[in-house]
């Protein structure tokens, strides 16, 4: 059995319709500093990280701490929007997180089934760094949940899974926040 602990990135410099890959804000630099200190407590051993610039900069302190090298995972990146422009990204990602999976494109479907893939994969426990949509398609997955979204973590929140290689179970969400998701 592994544990995975997935860390939201910290606040964003730029929003989701602003930036397509921007880093952290100084809130989002304090908020990295103290999800490693929670998490140098609970003892993960292995850290991926989503490609995009605020999930690495939110891993650094953790993996500063704790001597463990961050590995980059495609598969906990944010959600795929190609072909949209910035200007476009937030009303189709509104529409997204209303909805169910089940009515999601072919191509979001598959995004979640391969972050549950990747996920089932793990065999120690593990700190992801990651984003919000992608959290709740993980607790969606694991509470075999209809809709997209399924609660709103917070910046620098820690969302708990478990995963015996065959499926995965929720120990416990991370704090939420009425946050705009950026």
């Amino acid at each position: 059995m592994a544990t995975i602990y997935m860390i939201r990135h910290g606040h964003a410099a730029a929003s989701f319709t602003d930036d397509l890959d921007p880093g952290l804000s100084e809130l989002g630099r304090s908020q990295a500093v103290d999800s490693a200190k929670i998490l140098h407590g609970l003892g993960p051993v292995k850290i991926l990280s989503s490609p995009l610039k605020r999930a690495q900069e939110t891993a650094i302190p953790f993996a500063k701490h704790s001597g463990i090298s961050i590995e980059i995972e495609n598969r906990v990146a944010e959600v795929p929007s190609p072909g949209l422009s910035l200007a476009d990204r937030g009303p189709w990602l509104a529409q997204v997180m209303q909805g169910n999976w089940q009515d999601q494109s072919s191509a979001l479907q598959q995004w979640q089934q391969d972050m549950v893939d990747c996920l089932l994969e793990i065999n120690k426990d593990t700190a992801i760094f990651t984003h919000f949509v992608a959290i709740n398609a993980m607790v969606s997955a694991a509470e075999e949940a209809a809709t997209v979204l399924v609660f709103r973590p917070d910046n620098g929140s820690i969302t708990t899974l478990d995963s015996d290689g065959a499926s995965l179970s929720l120990v416990s969400r991370g704090d939420e926040a009425q946050t705009k998701v950026n």
